[in-house]
């Protein structure tokens, strides 16, 4: 049994992409960084270093900190945490035992340049339905908790892009895009190397929903139905962003939890 200032691959696998997520912290050592840049799903990069400097901005968080075996670094850097307020649990066996064990890693090849602060920039039509919550939804959960999106006029997505240095998606002509087929989000969990069961039966539902195919899955036309009504509730795109993510929050714990659940009324008593 593990320690309590420790936790197992399998016990923080079953809390990533959820929004109660403790705060993922790479502290691995630029040498094995390089040997193999793919990172845990949302984790975020920290040197131990100057651990002492940044420890204080996770006050009052749930953290999980992963060096490459789970030994001086991660088990130091927590107990500095924990010093300054925060959580802090250290990954059993760190990034070695979560690969051996086959969990997601989120490969970096296509993660855009953060900026100053350490955020990815992306940009996206105003008025958003589907493929355009979907995303951000994905991103934030699974790939970078602090990620900024901009909704604007559709003529000025590309002209955004390159004035803020922020990455389009879901238009005609950019990388994350619609191919053939797929959905934005399917090229996503592609591209990021992000599929899991729970994820891809989620995929299925958002492609039916966003592409006008409800019969590729029976929730896609729920989805459809929530995400316009959701459409209609807000004017505020970034405030119906934040409504929508409870709604792939919803939908993920049950792509994941139980699909093998049903609900019915319950039949009489049977007299005798």
């Amino acid at each position: 049994m593990p320690a309590p200032t420790i936790v197992t691959p399998q016990q923080l696998a079953r809390r990533i992409g959820l929004p109660d997520a403790p705060v993922l912290v790479d502290v691995r050592i630029a040498e094995d960084v390089a040997a193999d840049p793919r990172f845990l799903p949302g984790a975020i990069r920290r040197s131990h270093q100057d651990v002492g400097d940044w420890a204080g901005a996770f006050a009052g968080r749930e953290v999980a900190v992963i060096c490459q075996k789970g030994l001086k670094l991660s088990q130091g850097v927590a107990a500095w945490l924990r010093h300054a307020g925060a959580a802090a649990e250290s990954l059993e066996g760190g990034f070695e035992a979560w690969r051996d064990a086959g969990l997601p890693l989120v490969v970096p090849k296509h993660v855009p340049e953060r900026d100053a602060q350490g955020r990815t920039l992306w940009v996206t039509r105003a008025r958003p339905k589907v493929d355009r919550i979907a995303c951000p939804w994905l991103i934030r959960r699974f790939v970078d908790p602090g990620a900024v999106f901009l909704f604007v006029a559709p003529s000025e997505v590309a002209a955004v892009a390159e004035r803020f240095a922020a990455t389009p998606f879901d238009i005609e002509g950019v990388f994350w895009s619609h191919r053939g087929d797929l959905c934005t989000f399917d090229v996503m969990l592609d591209a990021f190397a992000l599929h899991t069961p729970a994820l891809d039966r989620l995929a299925l539902i958002v492609r039916g929903a966003d592409t006008a195919r409800p019969e590729l899955a029976p929730e896609a036309a729920g989805l459809l139905a929530a995400s316009l009504g959701l459409s209609r509730m807000h004017r505020d795109d970034l405030v119906q962003l934040e409504a929508g993510f409870a709604l792939y929050d919803a939908f993920y714990r049950w792509a994941r939890d139980a699909t093998d659940e049903t609900h019915n009324w319950p039949s009489p008593r049977t007299t005798v």
